[in-house]
């Protein structure tokens, strides 16, 4: 076996695992909840894309930071199966067939909705902050940025990604995430890249509470099995 055939296994080779098995015994039966986003991200773009339905989806699912916060939190759910207008929808379409579809299979729908939302709200938040900081200040956006439309899976994707990398320790895939968003950031200056940058601190603060939880069960077990009371915060 190769070097680099060593590394891929060694990087990517439990969460193949996981996946084939899955989708070898169940097929797409795996990924009911992602085949259910696939299809609800296809049919607001096509709602939205129509002289009627334009401005129910922008009443529903758009959220900019200029928005009272009680409705933006209200749209954001839905906000992140809106596709972009500026982007073609096919990529938004195949970054949840893909990513949501791995998660869901190795983490669970539900828990892959949570990691998803935290990490769509944690760039929605940042952006209120942001603006509120002003451009001239570390981590500030300028006000105008407050006008711009934020919908879209991109920064759910980024979220799980890391969070799928540091689960299954595919620590160099997590780590090129994040270096491509840190790029992103650098060449591009963009509230959509500002954006995926909160979404992945929110999503490695969730990543240390995880292993936080796991230390602390482990702890637990170990006294149990010692026949020792277990160890309580």
């Amino acid at each position: 076996m190769s070097t680099v055939a060593r590394w891929a296994r060694a990087e990517w080779g439990l969460l193949y695992a996981t996946v084939r098995r899955a989708l070898t015994a169940n097929g797409l039966r795996a990924v009911p909840m992602t085949l259910g986003a696939v299809c609800l991200t296809a049919g607001l773009q096509f709602v939205q894309n129509q002289s009627w339905g334009y401005q129910l989806v922008q009443n529903t699912g758009a959220v900019r930071a200029e928005d009272p916060l009680w409705l933006a939190l209200i749209r954001t759910p839905l906000s992140l199966f809106v596709p972009a207008l500026d982007l073609p929808v096919w990529g938004a379409l195949a970054q949840i067939l893909v990513v949501f579809g791995i998660a869901e299979i190795c983490l669970g729908w539900w828990r892959t909705l949570v990691i998803a939302y935290v990490a769509t709200l944690a760039g929605t938040l940042y952006a209120r902050v942001g603006i509120a900081l002003g451009p001239h200040r570390p981590l500030g956006l300028p006000g105008a940025d407050a006008l711009i439309v934020d919908t879209g899976p991109s920064a759910a994707v980024v979220g799980l990604a890391v969070f799928l990398g540091w689960r299954y320790r595919a620590y160099v895939t997590a780590g090129v995430v994040i270096g491509a968003m840190v790029a992103e950031v650098l060449v591009k200056e963009n509230l959509a890249g500002r954006e995926h940058l909160a979404a992945i601190a929110a999503v490695l603060v969730m990543c240390s509470l995880s292993a936080a939880r796991h230390r602390r069960s482990g702890r637990e077990r170990a006294g149990a099995g010692s026949g020792l009371p277990p160890i309580h915060s």
